[in-house]
């Protein structure tokens, strides 16, 4: 007759290990997001005319613009190459977390922005 109830096969001792390598994990992710938050990036379009840094908030912090490109005549082109910036300081900042969390997760997807389930 088989048994009722726990795992088969040493199971709770597994489970145990888990919850303790799980614990430690979010512990390292809690730290990571933290030290995250305190960095910047910067990104540059127009061959530097304008230059965006964002934080590890992902908050815009600093916006620079070579006073050569501000043209009243032609402000689409300044708004263009804002957002080029502010789209590629947003891409690294995304790509640093991504990279710091990867270290902890050892590449499991999913866990820098919470569980996918």
């Amino acid at each position: 007759m088989a048994k009722r109830g726990g795992f088969p096969g040493g199971m709770p001792g597994n489970m145990n290990n888990l919850m303790k390598q799980a614990q430690k994990m979010q512990k390292q992710m809690e730290e990571t997001t933290k030290e995250l938050e305190s960095k910047e990036v910067t990104a540059a379009a127009g061959g530097g005319a304008v230059s965006v840094t964002v934080s590890g908030k992902k908050e815009v912090t600093k916006v620079e613009i070579d006073k050569e490109v501000v043209d009243p005549d032609d402000v689409e082109m300044l708004e263009d190459l804002i957002m080029a910036a502010v789209n590629e300081a947003l891409r690294k900042m995304e790509d640093l977390s991504n990279q710091s969390m990867s270290k902890i997760t050892g590449g499991l997807g999913g866990f820098g922005g919470g569980f996918p389930f």
